[in-house]
């Protein structure tokens, strides 16, 4: 069951609303606004990025929102929980928590199949309620055909998930030319432990920046360029990233088969290497 309280600086109202199946759900029926979601760790103590996450909700006091966030993560304790905080465009901040299920393990194992979408983010760079309420007729397309993720296409390019950053590996063998005429340094250069993901015109996902960091941590050289459409077939591996799932490998986008249709070992690699920056490096809420 999810519970939603409306702070002030002393107290948290919990309140109730006609549809409580899930965050999104909720967030609907709240005034429009900005907003994060995370999950815990360490019996609901800590919180990757939690600095960032809260940085995104424009006029709320941190130090207040810690105070209520560990008062009322009490109850899931031990256990995790997943946290959305929101902040209405007049100035009301709301938290939202719900027990953490985790994804089946057969997930991570096996990958994902995904889609791409022509929905736009009006500001890529703002995580905004009213994204939620328009991409909300995807999200029921998804479910309906058992499909994990959209990806966001720009001008043919594949930008960012629907709730999640992307990331690929190319396959030096198919690439064509047209790949290394785009401010590439050559073609030789382009090899499997070269990591891909956009820069412009996406939300700068925290986990994506934890992904990275521990990315060139392993000795992965990482660039920034979005993936073209008609390029497809050279994706050698891909994977998403978001704060509650972590990575997440895709092994199908619209239809074409990524690598050989299972993980990669440089996907499977940074996701053993993103657990372990998590535990080293999640912050005390």
């Amino acid at each position: 069951m999810i519970h939603t309280w409306k702070l002030t600086k002393t107290k948290a109202d919990e309140l109730r609303f006609d549809d409580e199946s899930s965050l999104d759900a909720i967030t609907g029926q709240l005034p429009d606004g900005w907003y994060s979601t995370f999950r815990t760790y360490d019996a609901g103590t800590r919180v990757i990025g939690l600095s960032a996450h809260l940085k995104r909700l424009p006029h709320m006091d941190a130090a207040s929102l810690r105070r209520h966030l560990l008062l009322l993560l009490e109850p899931y304790r031990p256990g995790e929980a997943r946290v959305r905080v929101m902040e209405s465009k007049p100035g009301q901040i709301y938290i939202s928590i719900e027990p953490l299920k985790p994804l089946p393990r057969e997930v991570y194992e096996k990958g994902v199949r995904v889609e791409t979408t022509t929905i736009q983010r009006n500001d890529p760079r703002t995580k905004s309620t009213a994204f939620i309420s328009a991409s909300n007729e995807e999200r029921k397309h998804l479910a309906k055909e058992g499909i994990f993720e959209a990806l966001l296409v720009k001008n043919r390019k594949i930008l960012e998930g629907m709730t999640s950053n992307f990331f690929y590996i190319l396959n030096p063998a198919l690439e064509n030319a047209g790949y290394a005429n785009e401010n590439m340094r050559s073609r030789r250069s382009l090899t499997p432990s070269v990591l891909y993901t956009a820069r412009n015109d996406i939300l700068l996902g925290v986990t994506r920046t934890m992904v990275i960091r521990a990315a060139r941590g392993r000795g992965v050289e990482v660039r920034y360029s979005p993936l073209k459409l008609d390029q497809l077939s050279a994706v050698k591996e891909a994977f998403i990233t978001s704060s509650s799932r972590g990575v997440v490998p895709v092994i199908q986008i619209d239809g074409v088969m990524i690598g050989q249709g299972s993980p990669g070992k440089i996907t499977m690699m940074l996701m053993q290497a993103y657990n372990e920056y998590v535990l080293k490096h999640a912050e005390k809420i």
